[in-house]
């Protein structure tokens, strides 16, 4: 007898309902690392941005409401939910734009670490350590704002963000 939960018997309902999840997820995950580079490195992209120095909170803010009007385009989203996810992307990008300068902190000190006469070890462990606890805490960040605008856009919005992410993704 073959039951749902049985390897390949997934019932259709089920598997629609994993493969948007998944797809959900994936589109999220993506719309979020977006953020997250722009926010590390304000302008895109994320090893430019870290190279070429600081960048004004105008400057950053800028540059998401220009990336959040191309997203707009994109999913089709309409007025109510443009005035519910910008200030969702707004607020995330204030959250994690002082995160940026702690990572830099902590980059200084791995560099400064590496580059003595002798290797300072106990320096080089605190610099990994910060650079750890800050990726913690920008993925929890990132994952309420994945919670948040998620609840905000619809199945279909979802998918045509995943493949516009794909496409973008593939163009790299």
């Amino acid at each position: 007898m073959n039951t749902s939960s049985e390897p390949g018997n997934a019932t259709p309902r089920r598997s629609i309902f994993s493969r948007m999840t998944l797809v959900a997820f994936l589109a999220g995950a993506a719309l979020a690392g977006s953020i997250a580079a722009v926010a590390a490195s304000g302008m895109g992209g994320f090893h430019h941005g870290m190279m070429s120095g600081p960048h004004s909170a105008a400057d950053v803010s800028a540059h998401v409401d220009h990336m959040l009007k191309h997203l707009y385009v994109e999913i089709d989203a309409t007025d109510a939910q443009k005035a519910q996810i910008t200030p969702l992307v707004q607020q995330a990008v204030s959250d994690l734009l002082p995160m940026h300068t702690q990572l830099q902190a902590a980059h200084t000190q791995a560099i400064e670490a590496l580059t003595q006469n002798t290797v300072d070890r106990t320096a080089l462990e605190a610099a990994r350590v910060a650079h750890l606890q800050l990726a913690d805490q920008a993925s929890k960040r990132l994952t309420q704002l994945l919670a948040d605008v998620d609840e905000v856009l619809t199945p279909a919005q979802r998918t045509a963000l995943a493949a516009h992410l794909k496409q973008m993704h593939d163009k790299s």
